[in-house]
Parts: structure tokens; C-alpha cells; sequence
């Protein structure tokens, strides 16, 4: 009513221009009356009001489910946070710590608080136990699922991402490619190792003839598993490893060996690690784990709310990004150490 009387309209023309109500007919010159004495007055809808009114909040919560905030967490609530500012949402984060019980608590909480809809995040894509309460707001999954998808789930395209890397090393002119995988038991391990396999078929090679050692994601792992090369004798043309953290243990194994990267071998990553991939050298050729694209998707479909695809699961693709750390083999097929 104050903004009407300083700008000489009634307060339903004020409702219609703060609201972008459509179907009504404001001049210009009204509109920018309105807008000038809103700005005058410092005035701010009430937006638990409006919530009341319209049955929303313009709220999402977006639920972090592991012990805490990393960096690869970050870049999907970077998404999701820009892609529900041009919505003219809130994102609301919490994070329950990796605990199904505080998961649960905390999912309660923000339905407490009226929120619209829920992102339910992992890292390291994984299965989890979907509390609930979740089901009573429309929910997507995020890096992760539900036992016989329930609910839609956003994942990384892990076979994909395996299959293009491999494809890469081939097409530089490889043939004798070692993998140094993750730890074997993980989802996003046995997705990459099965897109490796397939990859080296395409080609006509025998995946049997390929070495494949198993490890843990870290570097101290990538660089144990590379002393095992050396001890095993002349080493493969190219190395494709579980994450960037393992192909950086590998360097540091291959430059103690004195083995040039990528002269004498070529390295492969995965991830795309802010801060290491592309700092290291030689700069690392890897593959980009989407996070970002992944949080501003689960964000668009639930504005739009739109469900996934007919399984439950949207594959998001990992794309390919070629450094340094790769080119073509040698003279020789296989490098001695």
C-alpha cells in the first residue's frame, strides 16, 4: 500500500509489476513508477507470505551426504546454486556427515522449513538409502541412487568416460596400455574398467593381453603400482590411471625410474582435479568428472519438474581433456626402465 501511495497506482498494479503477473497490460511509465518508489521505500516482498499464498517457498535443499564438503561436493552445489538463481530460488544446504540417521533428521528439517524440492548428493558415486521423508517433496539423486531407482538419479557417464580415454590412448597409436584402476569394488571402477575393455575390443585387441592392477585412489597407490611395472620388465607405451591422484603417484614413480612422460610413456588421468590436473607437469590428460553440470541439471529438472530418464538414471557425459602427459609411442613398442 506504501509503494502504491508514492506511486500514485493501486496495490494490485503493485503486486502485478513486483510479481511479473502475465496477461496484464502496465505501460512502461507505470512500471518504472512503481520500481522507482519500491526502490525509494527499500521495499521487499514478504516472501514467507507470497510462499503461503502460492503453496512454495522457492526453496531447495540440497543434502550433501558424506563426511564433508569437498571440492568435487563444491563444484555440483556451484551448479545447482546458479541454476536456482535464475530461477529466483534458494539453495539450502546441510550435510548429514556420511550418517542415515542424521540424513533423515536433517531431510525433516528442511521439509520443517517448506522446501519446494531436495538434491540428494554424493561423492563417489555409490548406492544409498533414500530416507523417507524425502519422498514427500520431489527429489533427484545426485552422483548416486536407490536400490531399484525409485526416484530419478543424475550420474556420471563412467563406461563412456572409460571408453574415450581408452580411445584416446588408441587413436595416439597405442596398443600395450596398462591400467592402474581405483579400488575394484566401487561402482565408478568397474564402470571405467568395462568402457576400457570395450574400447580395446573395438580395436581388435584382447583386453586378457592388457596388465590391469587394482588400487585405492590415492597417489601413494598409483606410485606402488608402477614400481610393480618396473619390476615386471619393459613397461607399456601408455598408463591410464583410476583418478588424477593416482596418475600423479605414477609420474613421480616413472621420474624416479628416469622414465620420460610422455616420451617414453604416456600417462593418463581421471577426474580432472581443480588445482592438480592441469598444474602438474607435464600437465595431465584426463577426463572431467561433470559435477557442475550434473548440480545445475538436478536443479533445472526439478524447476522444470520434469523426472529423469524411463531407468531412473541420467547419464551425464565425461568429457575427454587432452594435456600433456600423452602423445604417440615411441619407436620401440615397449619402453624398457
Amino acid at each position: 500500500m506504501d509503494v502504491a501511495r508514492l506511486a500514485g497506482v493501486s496495490p494490485a498494479t503493485v503486486s502485478f509489476v513486483l510479481n511479473q503477473t502475465s496477461g496484464q497490460t502496465i505501460s512502461d511509465e507505470t512500471r518504472q513508477r512503481v520500481l522507482q518508489a519500491v526502490a525509494e521505500l527499500g521495499y521487499r516482498p514478504n516472501r514467507a507470505a507470497q510462499g503461503l499464498r502460492q503453496g512454495r517457498s522457492a526453496t531447495v535443499g540440497f543434502v550433501s551426504h558424506d563426511v564433508d564438503f569437498g571440492e568435487f561436493a563444491a563444484a555440483a552445489i556451484k551448479g545447482a546454486h546458479e541454476a536456482c538463481t535464475r530461477q529466483g530460488n534458494l539453495l539450502l544446504l546441510v550435510n548429514t556427515g556420511g550418517s542415515n540417521r542424521r540424513a533423515q533428521q536433517l531431510i525433516t528439517d528442511l521439509l520443517d522449513r517448506q522446501v519446494d524440492a531436495l538434491i540428494f548428493a554424493a561423492v563417489g558415486t555409490r548406492q544409498v538409502i533414500l530416507p523417507d521423508a524425502a519422498t514427500r517433496v520431489p527429489t533427484i539423486l545426485l552422483n548416486c541412487f536407490a536400490p531399484h531407482d525409485p526416484v530419478p538419479a543424475i550420474v556420471p557417464d563412467e563406461e563412456r568416460g572409460g571408453r574415450e580415454a581408452t580411445q584416446a590412448l588408441l587413436d595416439l597409436g597405442h596398443r600395450d596400455i596398462a591400467y592402474l584402476t581405483g579400488n575394484p569394488s566401487q561402482w565408478a571402477t568397474k564402470a571405467r574398467l568395462r568402457g576400457f575393455r570395450e574400447a580395446l575390443r573395438g580395436a581388435g585387441l584382447n583386453p586378457r593381453e592388457q596388465t590391469v592392477l587394482s588400487g585405492n585412489y590415492h597417489a601413494d597407490s598409483g606410485h606402488d603400482l608402477v614400481r610393480t611395472l618396473l619390476r615386471r620388465g619393459p613397461l607399456p607405451t601408455a598408463i591410464m590411471c583410476g583418478n588424477d591422484r593416482m596418475a600423479v603417484g605414477a609420474l613421480l614413480g616413472l621420474l624416479e625410474a628416469g622414465v620420460r612422460v610422455p616420451e617414453d610413456v604416456s600417462v593418463m588421468g581421471y577426474d580432472d582435479q581443480f588445482q592438480l590436473a592441469a598444474e602438474i607437469r607435464p600437465a595431465l590428460s584426463t577426463v572431467r568428472l561433470p559435477y557442475d553440470a550434473m548440480g545445475r541439471q538436478a536443479a533445472e529438472q526439478l524447476a522444470q519438474g520434469r523426472t529423469a530418464a524411463p531407468t531412473g538414471r541420467a547419464l551425464v557425459h565425461c568429457p575427454l581433456v587432452m594435456r600433456d602427459s600423452t602423445a604417440a609411442p615411441a619407436v620401440r613398442t615397449r619402453t624398457g626402465s
